[in-house]
């Protein structure tokens, strides 16, 4: 899949373009769905944070408000009971999948408890678009600080990049998200890592990783 991984979405016009390249299209003529299963795994969302992304009201809006020429809901928990010949045929025929944030560890469960991970390595032109715990779930650790859902075994994720990633560096509502928390963090994840902000995103397109910014970001490890 070709990713656009972002700490709080599509946030400046940079970031956009990059959306618009990945896409091949413009935004709208293309056909997204809207997974926010990350949301029902964290302690500070819920019915109400998920209604306001779907319906794409501020502060949940950076990604379901550019403007799609369709825009659908996939709730990763109900797959399992309606049938892969049902929603298989959605994704496929989805441009791009925009993956909501909230709980790394309980989104990362439920791509592979829904069979989405089995479909995912056949979407070769399909753009994953996350928000925060929608874009760690693709590295293979978010280390132990970011893990909230209460039975999840450990911090690892799905390894799809081969770095993990420190989200809302210096956001002005997450105090504790500054340079030297992320410069701890990173000494535990011990391997490559990035520190982004909201402003920032990371591009990955055939392995090649290049780094989206109006803002501020720094790498970590070799």
């Amino acid at each position: 899949m070709k990713l656009l991984l972002t700490s709080g979405g599509v946030t400046n016009e940079s970031i956009r373009d990059a959306l618009v390249e990945l896409l091949g299209k413009p935004i709208s003529e293309s056909h997204a769905l809207c997974i926010p299963t990350a949301q029902w795994g964290h302690p500070m969302l819920g019915p109400t944070t998920v209604r306001r992304s779907v319906a794409a009201e501020p502060p949940f809006h950076r990604m379901t408000s550019l403007g799609w020429a369709t825009l659908g809901v996939l709730e990763l928990t109900a797959l399992p009971s309606i049938g892969e010949d049902r929603w298989v045929p959605w994704v496929r025929e989805a441009d791009v999948l925009l993956v909501d944030g909230g709980d790394t560890t309980y989104l990362c469960h439920w791509i592979r408890e829904s069979g989405l991970a089995r479909v995912m390595p056949s979407l070769s032109e399909t753009v994953w678009v996350g928000i925060s715990a929608g874009s760690m779930v693709m590295t293979p650790r978010i280390g132990d600080d970011f893990v909230k859902w209460p039975s999840a075994p450990n911090d690892r994720t799905l390894g799809i990049v081969d770095f993990s990633i420190y989200p809302h560096l210096d956001h002005e509502q997450m105090p504790q998200n500054t340079m030297a928390d992320a410069e701890r963090w990173a000494a535990d994840i011990a391997g490559p890592a990035y520190a982004i902000d909201d402003q920032t995103a990371i591009k990955v397109t055939d392995g090649t990783v290049e780094i989206i910014s109006e803002g501020h970001w720094k790498a970590f490890g070799a």
